[in-house]
């Protein structure tokens, strides 16, 4: 079983854990969007549903969600829901104080619209009224990304380890290179944290500088790195030769100190600790460095299809959205180009 059919595997046997929290005909509805959904989206829709249901419980019908049934939800109103959505600015769920902004509450009310919309088209709801609600305003947030000072700053401070505590230093000398290829990879080529620590050593190509990747809904995609990324990650595969990965890692290509493949928490934690050496007014993530990618590379293209292309967008406006600000400079920089005709100097 590969990292991804186990990530899989884990997943469902959370969702069935989560639905057991949940009303009876909650099970129909995961059943019914399966096959449409990825587990984490199902995973998010029940972590959000328990939360809705509780707020239920505590807040309108008075008795426990699991008892909560379909003929009770027909008795909800649009100010309910819209109840519900000011409930989680501010709410306590499980004997933990929680809190939520403009894209949590939208997140939140999304799941809700989803399993409303679901019985409401099998004409087991006598109206959707989850739908009225209109969606929480959210604002546009700042994109934060490296600039190209700060990528070769980056970079030579993971290869020196310049800036780092004496403790730091000790596991430094010993993942450099794990940690150089890693980065050199994310800023080379724009992957996502997920389809990083899922990448495996038979996925890596250096005759054609490719490997091959799990884009987000399980589809495999190859990608295309440069001269310099190959470079970091032979460096490290020689080191990584070496090592006694337990068993299940045994081919996964960036293992953690305990020669496991390494998790997204660890990782974030790596590009956290570098990247405050460089840029300590950024908080920059692995996210970012995906960010700061894919603005080179709209730089050198100027073609928004190519980068969607390259970092896996299903829709370009999610590219356009990202990258708006560089749309502007690009047409900016236009302006100049076109020279109508030549100045001569006068007589």
């Amino acid at each position: 079983m590969d990292f991804y059919q186990e990530k899989q595997k884990k997943g469902i046997k959370k969702l069935n854990a989560l639905v057991k929290d949940l009303p009876p005909f909650c099970s129909e509805f995961f059943i019914g969007i399966a096959e449409r959904t990825s587990i984490l989206t199902r995973l998010n829709y029940a972590y959000d549903l328990r939360i809705f249901f509780d707020f239920l419980q505590k807040e309108v019908f008075g008795k426990d969600a699991l008892t909560i049934s379909l003929p009770d939800l027909n008795e909800l109103t649009v100010t309910d829901i819209e109840k519900y959505i000011h409930y989680i600015n501010d709410y306590e769920f499980r004997d933990n104080e929680n809190f939520n902004r403009e894209r949590g509450k939208a997140r939140k009310l999304s799941s809700v619209r989803s399993l409303f919309k679901y019985f409401f088209n099998k004409d087991k709801l006598t109206a959707n009224v989850a739908s009225k609600v209109t969606m929480p305003k959210l604002h546009d947030k700042e994109i934060i990304r490296l600039d190209v000072d700060e990528i070769a700053r980056l970079l030579d401070g993971v290869e020196s380890g310049s800036g780092l505590t004496r403790k730091q230093k000790d596991f430094h000398n010993k993942y450099r290179k794990r940690d150089l290829a890693m980065l050199t990879l994310f800023l080379g080529t724009g992957i996502r944290i997920s389809e990083c620590v899922g990448i495996d050593i038979d996925d890596v190509d250096f005759r054609n500088n490719a490997f091959k990747v799990t884009r987000k809904g399980g589809n495999r995609a190859v990608l295309y790195f440069s001269e310099e990324v190959a470079d970091a990650l032979r460096e490290y595969l020689d080191e990584r030769t070496d090592a006694e990965p337990v068993e299940g890692s045994e081919n996964a290509l960036f293992l953690s100190a305990q020669n496991k493949r390494i998790s997204v928490r660890a990782v974030e934690n790596l590009v956290k600790k570098y990247s405050k050496i460089i840029t300590p007014l950024k908080k920059i993530t692995p996210h970012k460095l995906r960010s700061t990618y894919g603005t080179a590379l709209y730089r050198e293209t100027n073609d928004i299809y190519v980068v969607a292309e390259v970092l896996g967008h299903r829709d370009i406006n999610t590219t356009k959205k990202h990258y708006a600000a560089m749309s502007e400079e690009v047409r900016r920089g236009a302006a100049n180009k076109v020279k109508l005709r030549d100045k001569k100097d006068d007589d």
